[in-house]
């Protein structure tokens, strides 16, 4: 067997779920899952960027909300889900530094107009 060296330059692309879902959650609002889901699949097929089918997004949102959750961006209150803006805005800041404009931009601008997120 080979041992294969992955040594050319490997770019993620941005992930445009998390982006929508960040952008989504800024707002001041709470929401059930199927809530969110809608708007991020409407965004998502506005941006002709849903492919693999309803459920495999369903499923692929759910999954990243739950990150979100776990990482303290998003507050799970029951069944209602509300986003954090100053966690969001970090929560989307990769490592290299690129944050992808839409969500942050949104995720920056309800930070600053929310005096809890100073906390």
């Amino acid at each position: 067997m080979a041992i294969l060296n992955k040594s050319a330059f490997s770019r993620r692309v941005p992930d445009l779920v998390t982006e929508e879902l960040v952008a989504v959650l800024s707002r001041r609002a709470s929401f059930e899952f199927k809530q969110v889901f809608e708007i991020v699949h409407e965004n998502l097929r506005a941006r002709n960027a849903a492919s693999g089918g309803e459920e495999m997004l369903r499923l692929r949102s759910y999954e990243k909300l739950q990150n979100l959750v776990a990482r303290g961006a998003v507050k799970k209150t029951g069944k209602k889900y509300k986003g954090l803006p100053a966690a969001l805005a970090q929560a989307i800041a990769p490592q290299n530094g690129h944050i992808p404009a839409i969500a942050a931009a949104k995720a920056v601008a309800a930070a600053k107009r929310t005096p809890a997120a100073a906390k």
